[in-house]
């Protein structure tokens, strides 16, 4: 192991005659001297990982928050029609909210009968939200504006990590705090604007130091963080619930996670080199080696990959990804919002979702590598689909009390989020290997920025009832699968740092 390396050859330099420097790429160096995925990957793989959890709390925390609590007649005038059970047209007085007003934000500020609207346009404020901060990331990533320059100069994966989640925490306890509605709403806006790059920032720094036959498992794995967040956001709703003290809860993790995780995190090595950090890099690529039991020998060093290619097929690739990530989110956030509808414990079903999702991340990664990406994205939007379009014939077909029909069309929805949870996170490793270090971020921002305006849709395609929801998450499934079609394979394909080197 620390012996001569047999495999590097040695060039020497006419100059002088002495030994000259090998310059390598970063895949290469992994693959070669410092370890695919070895002790230090796994360390710093998990402690970055766990920022998923920021994300899934301050994403999901509005199906607990938001949801209409139960109520009970107190006065004479409280006679409600035996098949609506709704509140609207009793007599102010009547009723009360169990348990009190302070249960949800529907309960506090009144978003029942002709307000009830308000409670989609909260969550579609967030995820508009996301959108827009994925859409100044993007501005960011390309220097432009007051903080371009901060992000070119010293953020980088981390530094940005460390301020969306900051960010996160204060937003989410202003939320705490919210006077009224509309404050409410304005606050979740921006929370949407930082927690919508969280697991962005997360998955690029946890995955840029592994090498390319490790990554795609390792990629899917990150998503299980997710999921584990939305069944302990659940256990945690349950045990505080009132909507304020939620959101005060869900949000100090963010705060926590600066504290006392980022310290011990490296910053990547891929966004050191492209900075023209030769020597950071290196650092980095040693200390993974020392950690690994490995050694980088001496005349070794970091370059570049430079070569030509054709960036207008990066840009096409890019349009393509835009929009399967678009309809993947219609599909994805639209199945997961809508267990407020089924009329069971909405503490369970959205457990049982998240642990649902969890088999999915686990077949997509033992066959990834297997079938590899495109075939993969194709049959995991093709399967979704297609049970979503069986559920929307299930609902149109006349049977809409229980029995088979319902127990039918539950099964259609929980296959469904299966196989577009698959979806989503294969996603992230598909658009990350597509494209090189200097523009990976913008990349996944602009996918990640389309499929947050595919969930501001969701909420909308949710309330239209019946068997549309079904119809359009099954339409959305199957043209995604079909745009998979036009993107390469990325299976066993090296990361590569600059455009010109994607030859």
């Amino acid at each position: 192991m620390d012996g001569p390396d047999l495999e590097t050859p040695l060039v020497l330099d006419a100059s002088d005659g002495g030994e000259r420097e090998e310059g390598i790429g970063i895949d290469e160096m992994l693959e070669r001297h410092a370890g695919e995925f070895g002790p230090w990957q796994l360390w710093h793989f998990v402690l970055t990982s766990l920022a998923w959890l920021i994300e899934a709390f301050h994403t999901m925390v509005m199906i607990f928050a938001d949801r209409q609590p139960d109520w009970a007649c107190v006065g004479p005038g409280c006679r409600p029609g035996p098949a609506s059970g709704g509140v609207c047209g009793l007599e102010p007085g009547s009723w009360e909210w169990v348990g009190g007003p302070g249960g949800s934000t529907v309960s506090e500020f009144g978003l029942v009968c002709g307000d009830k609207y308000k409670v989609g346009l909260t969550q579609s404020a967030f995820f508009a939200g996301c959108m827009v901060g994925r859409l100044n990331g993007l501005i960011v990533s390309r220097g432009a504006g007051v903080f371009g320059h901060l992000s070119d100069s010293f953020l980088g994966r981390k530094g940005s990590l460390t301020t969306v989640c900051i960010l996160c925490a204060i937003f989410g306890c202003l939320t705490a705090l919210s006077p009224t509605y509309w404050a409410y709403a304005l606050l979740r806006f921006l929370t949407g604007l930082s927690a919508g790059g969280v697991g962005l920032c997360a998955f690029v720094l946890a995955t840029e130091p592994i090498g390319p036959s490790k990554r795609g498992p390792a990629g899917m794995s990150t998503f299980y963080f997710f999921s584990g967040g939305i069944a302990l956001l659940s256990a945690i709703a349950y045990t505080f619930n009132t909507w304020r003290a939620l959101y005060l809860i869900t949000s100090l993790p963010a705060l926590a996670y600066v504290l006392s995780v980022l310290p011990f995190l490296s910053e990547s090595p891929r966004w050191y080199l492209v900075r023209g950090r030769t020597k950071d890099a290196m650092h980095v690529m040693h200390s993974i080696a020392a950690r690994n039991g490995k050694r980088i020998p001496d005349g070794v060093s970091l370059i570049l990959d430079y070569d030509n290619n054709n960036n207008n097929k990066k840009e096409s690739e890019n349009a393509v990804s835009v929009l399967i990530s678009f309809v993947t989110s219609i599909v994805y956030y639209g199945l997961s919002l809508n267990v407020v509808n089924l009329g069971t414990n909405v503490y369970l079903n959205v457990a049982l979702n998240a642990v649902a999702e969890m088999p999915a991340f686990v077949l997509t990664a033992v066959l990834l590598n297997r079938l590899g990406r495109k075939p993969m994205a194709i049959g995991t939007m093709l399967f979704s689909g297609g049970f979503c379009l069986l559920g929307s014939l299930l609902s149109s077909s006349g049977d809409q009390g229980g029995g088979l029909g319902e127990v039918m069309r539950m099964g259609c929805g929980v296959l469904g989020i299966f196989g577009m949870a698959a979806t989503y996170n294969l996603l992230f490793i598909y658009v990350a290997e597509l494209f090189p270090t200097t523009v990976r971020n913008a990349a996944l921002g602009c996918a990640t920025q389309a499929g947050h305006l595919g969930a501001i849709f969701a909420p909308m395609v949710v309330v239209l009832g019946g068997g549309t929801p079904f119809a359009v998450f099954g339409v959305s499934g199957i043209v995604g699968g079909l745009l998979v079609l036009y993107l390469p394979e990325t299976l066993n394909q090296r990361l590569y740092d600059t455009i010109e080197g994607m030859k």
